[in-house]
């Protein structure tokens, strides 16, 4: 189940990582995704700052972490294909797969209901 920031990102726990990705919002407000660039494996980013660009047809947007993470693996896939993020935002477009740093930060996130009653 994705938690969602309202800088229009997610989180999924899958274990003892988790996955980050923009939402099908995002993506629908960006368009067709022609770019994505991301912040090397081994960054520590803090909930809310930017970790990568995802640039479309439309506009340019950065990327927001939903939570405090290190970074363990970029999606190459979704680097050789960006249309990844178009086609499948909330799965095989995720950006990150990270470790949490502080689990405690989930809490203060939203889940689908309320993030869809701030993006209508």
């Amino acid at each position: 189940m994705n938690k969602y920031h309202a800088e229009h990102t997610w989180v999924r726990i899958e274990g003892d990582t988790a996955l980050v990705g923009i939402t099908q919002h995002a993506q629908d407000t960006l368009g067709d995704i022609v770019f994505v660039d991301f912040v090397p494996v081994g960054t520590v980013a803090a909930q809310g700052t930017v970790a990568g660009v995802v640039e479309s047809v439309k506009a340019a947007a950065d990327v927001h972490m939903p939570a405090s993470v290190e970074i363990l693996e970029q999606n190459e896939a979704l680097r050789a294909d960006p249309s990844l993020a178009n086609i499948d935002p909330e799965g095989a477009g995720w950006f990150y797969k990270v470790r949490l740093s502080n689990a405690a930060e989930l809490e203060g996130l939203m889940d689908a209901s309320a993030y869809q009653a701030i993006t209508g």
